[in-house]
């Protein structure tokens, strides 16, 4: 607390001379131009990461869907794979494949899914930030 009455003071105490009219309103134009093209930059990087999201949604979408085609085609009681050993865990896997394929794929569109919603959380956390440091900046 002390210290911001301290520099509420400093602030206050503080009366600048502007001596040089169009220097000052160089200066001024050259921040605001500074303030103006970070502005754009994050705008065009927040562009290229919603692009990036929805191309990875859609890839996504379609990967799952052809994959869940190839799963549901296939025969029920023909494995997807079939190895020729005599260890119980290998047969075991084997006749099980189907199963375990799909819990595979269930569990990494899940980990994709969640990744996108992160990100999307995360895009809007950047907009919001990006908005009240533009209104500062205006204000």
């Amino acid at each position: 607390m002390k210290k911001d009455k301290a520099l509420e003071e400093l602030f206050l105490e503080h009366k600048p001379h502007f001596d040089d009219q169009a220097a000052f309103m160089s200066e001024l134009t050259r921040r605001l131009d500074n303030v103006e093209y970070i502005r754009r930059h994050e705008e065009a990087a927040m562009r290229r990461y919603k692009i990036a999201m929805v191309a990875a949604f859609v890839v996504g979408i379609i990967s799952g869907a052809i994959t869940t085609a190839l799963v549901l085609s296939t025969p029920i009681d023909v494995p997807l794979f079939t190895l020729d050993v005599k260890s119980r865990l290998l047969v075991w896997i084997c006749q099980h494949s189907r199963l375990i394929f799909a819990t595979a794929t269930a569990l990494l569109m899940s980990v994709g899914l969640i990744s996108i919603v992160s990100n999307i959380q995360d895009i809007m956390s950047m907009r919001v930030s990006m908005a009240r440091s533009t209104k500062k900046s205006v204000g």
